[in-house]
């Protein structure tokens, strides 16, 4: 097994399409509105669902994560392109080497960067 990706469903794609374009930069493809950025061999896609509106009332319950081999540099360059901070690069318990940052989308989607786990 592989996991390829997630998809995040909105009521109104668009307007996460250009907060993920701003941060992740273009993405790789928008095709019958679905729009994808590929991040290392998987793709994070956004597009319409029918069953979802309005902001995730539960924003923790599903976080994504991003590794990162600088969390600070790109926690900067995230904040600069209008990311939506929930938490500054702290350290893990035990492990002040390694950094997560968490975000979140204009819907109340998490995401992180963080110090990937091999380091």
């Amino acid at each position: 097994m592989d996991f390829n990706g997630i998809l995040i469903g909105s009521d109104d794609p668009g307007r996460l399409v250009e907060y993920y374009a701003r941060v992740l930069g273009e993405p790789g493809f928008s095709d019958g509105g679905y729009t994808g950025w590929k991040l290392g061999s998987a793709y994070v896609t956004v597009g319409p669902h029918s069953e979802v509106t309005g902001k995730n009332t539960h924003p923790g319950r599903i976080i994504w994560n991003m590794e990162s081999g600088d969390v600070a540099a790109d926690f900067e360059r995230f904040k600069a392109a209008g990311a939506i901070v929930i938490a500054a690069p702290y350290g893990f318990e035990g492990r002040p080497d390694a950094l997560i940052a968490t975000f979140a989308d204009p819907d109340d989607n998490y995401f992180q960067l963080m110090t990937p786990m091999g380091m």
